[in-house]
């Protein structure tokens, strides 16, 4: 495989610059690819080549993918609200997913690993499961720009003969972090003392070097038009986050967050909604997200990544508490911020 190239896109967001960390530890040569080229803090020490290629500009992933073998599909925009969702987030996603698979088709690239998210899976029955099909709920463009890039990344990757694995991962954190991730965010508003209320919302924690090296596997081991899931079989509720953390730090004198009737949440979103409209800031609850995700009890089925990805993730209270002392200790903020990558 020493001959091989693999890129990655989104090189500089939470997943992409793990997994090239990843590679370069199994002497892959590498290619990292980022939007912005000036954002080079993320590569610092790391022997690989940085390229610009934005998922919405085929010019630049055609210079960017030129013999490149193998392409891990990571940039995506990941952000649960937009002044335009339509165009931001889900144009964006799909259109980009297009773009990504006519070039990598263009250029001859062997093998994708494409990254999808457990946001495509239907959690009417649980443990969610590839096999139950596609999420219904339309009610969020992220969730439907994940959905729609899943099925089109399958589409393509077999109209185009191109060995396709589709990777789906929960709610990653840790380290390393160069911004904030939307889920390593949360962690940071938990140490913060920042979740004044339980919303009755479940995360689903996982290590993001899990999904890193899981995602690694996917390229060796997955089958081609295969969907894995990479998370914890079990979910954690907001308010257990915040009685985990406030156990490992005493210091920090966190009080357990009161559970609020749905009645009252929806009438508090309708407002931050509002208040939204007049500052384009995003609200910091949304009622399509209360009606979509109050009482969710995000459980998968990971048996088929453990036995074909060899994936055995960390547990979630350990991956948690991990990233709790990583965002309490090690992390900084930097100079600018984006929520581009996953």
């Amino acid at each position: 495989m020493s001959n091989e190239i693999s890129l990655v896109t989104g090189a500089n967001g939470h997943l992409g610059n793990n997994l090239v960390r990843v590679l370069l530890s199994k002497n892959h040569k590498v290619k990292a690819a980022v939007r912005n080229i000036k954002n080079q803090q993320a590569f610092e020490g790391l022997d690989c080549e940085v390229v610009h290629a934005d998922i919405t500009d085929s010019t630049s992933l055609k210079k960017a993918f030129k013999n490149v073998t193998n392409l891990y599909a990571v940039g995506a925009n990941f952000s649960m609200w937009a002044k335009n969702p339509q165009v931001e987030i889900y144009d964006n996603n799909v259109q980009g997913t297009q773009n990504v698979f006519d070039i990598a088709k263009e250029c001859g690239i062997k093998n994708i690993v494409f990254v999808s998210s457990v946001a495509a899976l239907d959690f009417t029955k649980l443990p969610a499961n590839v096999a139950n099909g596609y999420n219904k709920d339309r009610r969020n463009w992220y969730y439907n720009s994940k959905n729609d890039s899943d099925k089109l990344a399958l589409e393509l990757g077999k109209k185009y003969g191109i060995r396709t694995v589709l990777v789906l991962p929960s709610a990653m954190v840790g380290k390393e972090a160069h911004k904030l991730s939307y889920s390593n965010n949360l962690v940071y508003q938990i140490i913060n003392g920042e979740i004044p209320v339980d919303t009755n919302i479940t995360l689903n924690w996982i290590d993001v070097k899990d999904v890193a090296l899981g995602s690694y596997n996917a390229m060796l081991h997955g089958r081609n038009g295969k969907r894995y899931i990479l998370a914890n079989e079990q979910h954690t509720s907001m308010q257990e986050s915040v009685k985990i953390a406030a156990k490992e730090f005493p210091e920090l004198k966190l009080k357990t967050p009161k559970k609020a009737p749905k009645c009252l949440l929806y009438s508090v979103a309708g407002l931050m909604e509002f208040a939204s409209k007049l500052t384009g800031k995003e609200p910091q609850l949304q009622r399509h997200y209360i009606d979509m995700f109050y009482g969710l009890k995000q459980d998968y089925d990971i048996t088929k990544s453990r036995n074909e990805l060899d994936f055995n993730p960390k547990p979630s209270k350990q991956a948690l508490i991990e990233a709790m002392l990583y965002l309490k200790n090690d992390w900084k903020e930097p100079k600018q911020t984006e929520n581009y990558n996953i």
